[in-house]
C-alpha cells in the first residue's frame, strides 16, 4: 500500500441541538493511500457525508485531525485553508440543487478558478472548454443553463467543476445515489478514468456496496458515526469480518433470483445519534450480541494483513 495522500486520526464531529447532543462522527481514523480510491459506505444517517465534509473542513471537527500530505490541516489558518482548498474538492450528492440554477455552465466550471485568480477571463473559458469535453460534454454547453440538461450531465458538470483547480483530492459524496443504473455506470467509468489520467486520491462516499466493489481499492464501512471495518474492497467483500458488513453484502441484489442465498437481515431502526448505544453502537441490531458488546467499546482486531474489524466478538464468532 502506497503512503496515504489522507490521514484522519480520531475525528469527531458533534452538533448541539435544542434536544442534546446529536453524535454524527466519533473518533474515526483511517488512511487514504496516494492515488487510490476509498469507498465509505454505511446506512442512511451512519456520518458518511458528515465525515466527508469535516475533512475537507467544509464543517468544522469537533475533534481530531486530518492531515493532508503531511499538513494537519485542521489547524491552519483560513488563509492557508484557502490555499489548501485548490488541491482538495468535492463532487456533490444532488446534482441539481449544487448548481446554481441562474448561472450558466461555464460560469458555474469557472467559479473556482475565477475565486482563486486563476488566469484571464479568456483563459479561463478555454480551460472550462477543455474541462467539459473531457468529462463527455460539448464545450458549446457553456452557454446553456443547468435546466437543459439530464440528471447524468448534471453531475458530469459537477466533476468539470471539481476538477478546474486541478486537485489531488476528491470527496464524492453519494455522486451516482440519484442517477439511473446505466447513467451511474457511465459515471463510475468516468471516474475511474479520470483517477488514471490525472492521478487522483478519491473517497468515495456510497450505501451500495456493489458500487464500491466496482470502483474502490479500499473500504471503510461505517454505522451510527463509527468505524465498523476496513480493509481491501475484495476480503471485504467476500469474507467480511463484522455483523454488519455481512448484513450490506447479503441486500446486494443478484443477477439470479434463484441462486441460493444466506440472508442476514436487519431488523429495526438505525438508533438516534442523539442517544447512542453503549459500548458497541451496533449490539441493539446484532444477531451476536452479548452482554461484554453493550458494557465494551470495540477496538480494531486483525481479520487478515491490512484488514481490520471493529467487532468485540470477533474472535469467538471466527473461532466458531
Amino acid at each position: 500500500m502506497s503512503d496515504p495522500l489522507v490521514s484522519i486520526r480520531g475525528l469527531t464531529k458533534r452538533f448541539e441541538t435544542p434536544s442534546g447532543t446529536v453524535h454524527a462522527v466519533e473518533d474515526v481514523s483511517f488512511d487514504i493511500p496516494r492515488g487510490a480510491i476509498v469507498g465509505l459506505v454505511g446506512e442512511s444517517g451512519s456520518g458518511k457525508t458528515t465525515l466527508g465534509r469535516a475533512l475537507l473542513r467544509l464543517i468544522e471537527p469537533t475533534v481530531g485531525q486530518v492531515i493532508f500530505d503531511g499538513t494537519d490541516i485542521t489547524g491552519l489558518s483560513a488563509a492557508r485553508m484557502r490555499e489548501m482548498r485548490r488541491r482538495m474538492q468535492i463532487i456533490f450528492q444532488d446534482p441539481v440543487s449544487s448548481l446554481n440554477p441562474r448561472l450558466k455552465v461555464g460560469d458555474l466550471v469557472a467559479e473556482g478558478l475565477k475565486a482563486h485568480g486563476v488566469g484571464s477571463r479568456g483563459e479561463r473559458r478555454d480551460r472550462v472548454a477543455a474541462l467539459l469535453e473531457e468529462v463527455g460534454l460539448s464545450a458549446d454547453h457553456m452557454e446553456r443553463y443547468p435546466h437543459a440538461f439530464s440528471g447524468g450531465q448534471r453531475q458530469r458538470i459537477g466533476i468539470a467543476r471539481a476538477l478546474a483547480l486541478e486537485p489531488e483530492f476528491i470527496v464524492a459524496d453519494e455522486s451516482v445515489s440519484a442517477l439511473d443504473v446505466s447513467i451511474q455506470a457511465q459515471v463510475l467509468n468516468l471516474l475511474l478514468d479520470l483517477r488514471q489520467r490525472r492521478n487522483l486520491t478519491m473517497l468515495f462516499i456510497a450505501h451500495d456496496l456493489s458500487v464500491v466493489n466496482y470502483l474502490c481499492d479500499r473500504v471503510a464501512v461505517m454505522y451510527l458515526g463509527r468505524l465498523m471495518e476496513l480493509g481491501p474492497v475484495g476480503p471485504v467483500h467476500r469474507t467480511p469480518a463484522h455483523p454488519y458488513t455481512r448484513a450490506l453484502n447479503s441486500a446486494i441484489p443478484r443477477p439470479d433470483p434463484r441462486a441460493a442465498r444466506n440472508r442476514e437481515t436487519l431488523t429495526g431502526d438505525i438508533p438516534s445519534p442523539l442517544s447512542p448505544p453503549s459500548g458497541c453502537v451496533f449490539r441493539t441490531r446484532c444477531a451476536h450480541a452479548a452482554p461484554v458488546c453493550a458494557t465494551e467499546r470495540p477496538t480494531p482486531r486483525a481479520a487478515a494483513p491490512d484488514h481490520q474489524t471493529f467487532c468485540i466478538r470477533y474472535e469467538d464468532l471466527h473461532d466458531a
